[in-house]
């Protein structure tokens, strides 16, 4: 387990492991490398990350995971893989699942009110992108970009 208080001040706690936490995780992160780019939304408030958000009714993670990728970049993806899960002790605690993906296609599409525009960045890109989303930037992120390196050849 690594624990570390978020930018926002919020203890944190992210699992390699699967099923470390009590809360059910309701929200999904995908890191997805193609062509040694990484996949990022811009997000119209925070600024630039990786694809996510929230469960719908009636959906699985990894439909999650799948519609939110395609929502916000226009990309589909293949080869969904659980990764980590993260738990962030706000006023409510709440629990992300991390998953990384192939890429598998890609479609222009209509950006929503939340997302305005897509990005493929490379590893120097992404660590000095001036406009990162906080969650971008904190210690939980630098863990999980280091750890997903032993992941790498799959894609």
């Amino acid at each position: 387990m690594f624990s570390f208080q978020d930018l926002n001040g919020f203890q944190v706690d992210l699992s390699f492991t699967k099923g470390k936490f009590t809360v059910e995780p309701k929200h999904v992160l995908v890191f997805l490398k193609y062509e040694d780019k990484w996949l990022c939304t811009i997000h119209k408030r925070r600024g630039v990350e990786f694809p996510g958000g929230k469960l719908e009714p009636g959906e699985t993670l990894e439909e999650a995971a799948i519609r939110e990728v395609f929502e916000e970049t226009g990309v589909r993806v293949k080869n969904l893989q659980w990764f980590a899960e993260y738990a962030v002790h706000d006023d409510m605690l709440f629990c992300k699942t991390v998953f990384t993906a192939q890429f598998a296609s890609q479609e222009d599409i209509s950006f929503d009110l939340e997302t305005s525009g897509m990005m493929w960045l490379t590893d120097e890109e992404l660590a000095e992108h001036p406009n990162l989303s906080f969650y971008m930037k904190d210690e939980g992120m630098k863990k999980m970009l280091e750890e997903v390196k032993h992941y790498e050849n799959r894609w």
